[in-house]
């Protein structure tokens, strides 16, 4: 093999690698949300996590990135190790489909329709299509786009694997490469030239891809393939072992499970091709083809599956074993391994600000609670519920700034917009609600107590305000839009309500000469329960405007305060009834 051989060869390897970038980018942005709806549909139910992992891995082409993923999820606490371990067994499945896409390099015929089935006999025709794609796109992240990049990668990984076969065919009547081969029918060589080239690479696919073009030589026995095939999958593991560490005891245990599945595996894909070696040996020693990889490929993954999947219970045993508990583990919002993903990454990111609006919502609860009975315990627990309010917000945002230099689609970049500017908001009404406890320490220890009628009308409008931020948690929490449009008419009654009991107010201090500090410190409460109220209509607006985000915000705001509520004119006529405020005379 000469010095143009090697270079063509490592030109045919890079080109193999970045198409297979290229491809997987473009398969996943065309599986958008998909994959998280997979993962939403995903129950205790084994059977369901293995379609769920094979379907993932067919989605984006790469085993090891779900793996990566399942590590990220498990580090945030998304999913349990339990839950994961048929999902790794699935994408060992669903990988196989990369080497069967490439066995067509090796189709051999002289009948012009099967020759149209040989990847450079289309694959050209294909970059065009992609290329005209994506230069007819006006739209930056469109699907339409994305379809276009996956042709072109699939073109590029189809151009690399041509560069790979035609600069290894001299080594067909090479007698010093026949005379290195028979080195590799010792299966333990073989299983560990396998493992390392596939541990360099960081890819079974682009593993498995060499050994098809090298088996178009024709000097590739099954004998040889088989073990290197079961060393590319235990190699395979190497991105997930990497990918764990630093993260908690759980996720270090989905690697664990990862390379114990594929070791295991790997002896029991080895006794068996031994007995058939053993019994028919003579087929096994023929030369192997792409389409012979491709379905030793497929019969190692579907041999593991079959012998453990009924043993998942021991397999998650067994990492408890190898990986020891650890006390003392920090707690993960968000694990940045989800920025390989980011439609599921922007899920999550909402399902953790939901779980910030909750907590956001006990910190309001428990602070005008604190205005009528103060309790210095209490106090304790509110003030660390803000601090993790404001760990949420920090942790959030700094995720999403990293997300939004991702490519991404125009709605989910909308989506990280809204996301922001609602997180900013839930952390205000926090903020608010921790004034309101200064408040309640102040009177606490001045001893100052409330007249029975300010009480009366701060409990109403303390109750008002709760309603409508529950509304806006419940419309946040499932993205209900029809909710959401419900806020801003409530927010206005709120509004209503705060001004007549700021009116009564000013109306008593004139009239029973209420002492100057207590009056400050009610109007305080008002002007918070206020505000609290205008950040949830905040909020409304950030999700609607998520959807029309060509209407500007205040635009849209002042369009919803003059919305037609007949709809749910009777559900608003009850709350003003309920929270209704009299206005005293001079």
């Amino acid at each position: 093999m000469d010095i143009f051989s090697i270079f063509t060869l490592c030109g045919g390897l890079a080109f193999f690698l970045y198409g297979m970038i290229v491809m997987s980018a473009g398969l996943e942005k065309i599986a958008g949300g998909r994959m998280e709806k997979l993962l939403e549909q995903l129950t205790s139910n084994p059977f369901k996590g293995l379609l769920v992992g094979a379907g993932m891995t067919i989605a984006i082409q790469s085993s090891s990135a779900v793996t990566v993923m399942l590590v990220g999820f498990v580090n945030s606490g998304i999913m349990k190790l339990a839950q994961t371990i048929s999902i790794i067994i699935g994408s060992n499945i669903g990988t196989t489909v990369t080497s069967w896409i490439l066995s067509l390099s090796g189709i051999q015929s002289t009948n012009f329709f099967i020759r149209l089935l040989k990847p450079e006999s289309f694959s050209p025709i294909l970059a065009l299509i992609g290329v005209i794609m994506l230069m007819t796109t006006t739209s930056r992240l469109s699907r339409r786009k994305s379809f276009g990049t996956f042709l072109i990668g699939f073109s590029i990984l189809m151009f690399g694997m041509g560069l790979m076969s035609s600069s290894m065919a001299p080594l067909a009547n090479d007698p010093h490469f026949t005379q290195a081969l028979t080195l590799f029918s010792n299966p333990f060589l073989g299983l560990l030239v396998g493992l390392v080239v596939t541990a360099i690479i960081q890819s079974s696919a682009a593993s498995v891809g060499m050994l098809q073009a090298l088996s178009m030589t024709g000097s590739i026995s099954y004998v040889i393939a088989a073990p290197i095939i079961a060393g590319q999958h235990i190699g395979t593991c190497i991105t997930a072992v990497l990918s764990s560490i630093g993260v908690n005891t759980n996720a270090k245990r989905v690697a664990a499970v990862h390379v114990t599945f594929n070791v295991i595996g790997a002896v029991i894909f080895l006794t068996v091709f031994e007995l058939l070696l053993h019994f028919v040996g003579e087929p096994l020693r023929q030369a192997a083809n792409p389409l012979g990889i491709a379905v030793v490929h497929t019969v190692f993954s579907l041999l593991a599956a079959i012998c453990q999947f009924p043993f998942i219970k021991y397999l998650e045993k067994i990492s408890y074993v190898l990986i020891k508990e650890k006390e003392d583990e920090k707690e993960v919002i968000l694990d940045e391994r989800l920025l390989l993903t980011p439609s599921i990454a922007i899920a999550q990111c909402y399902k953790a600000t939901a779980d910030m609006a909750k907590l956001t919502r006990d910190v309001l609860v428990m602070s005008v609670r604190m205005l009528k009975q103060y309790n210095p315990k209490v106090s304790e627990i509110i003030n660390k519920h803000e601090i993790r309010i404001d760990k949420y917000q920090d942790v959030l945002e700094t995720f999403l700034q990293k997300l939004s230099g991702r490519e991404l689609t125009d709605e989910d970049s909308n989506k990280i917009s809204q996301l922001i500017l609602s997180i900013s908001d839930f952390e205000k009404i926090a903020d608010h609600s921790i004034h309101i406890l200064h408040i309640a320490d102040r009177m606490h220890r001045k001893e100052w107590v409330l007249a029975p009628d300010t009480v009366e009308e701060l409990k109403k409008v303390v109750n008002a305000v709760k309603e409508v931020f529950d509304i806006t948690v419940k419309a946040f929490v499932y993205n209900d839009m029809y909710t959401a449009h419900e806020v801003e008419p409530f927010e206005q009654i709120v509004d209503d309500i705060a001004y007549v009991a700021k009116k009564n107010h000013i109306k008593r201090v004139k009239q029973e000469k209420v002492h100057i500090r207590r009056n400050f410190a009610y109007a305080e409460v008002l002007n918070d329960l206020e505000r609290i109220s205008d950040h949830c209509s905040n909020i409304s607006t950030n999700m609607i405007q998520s959807m029309n985000s060509s209407m500007p915000r205040h635009v849209l705001k002042n369009k919803l305060k003059g919305e037609d509520v007949t709809e749910f004119s009777s559900q608003l006529e009850d709350f003003r009834n309920r929270y209704v405020i009299e206005a005293i005379g001079k």
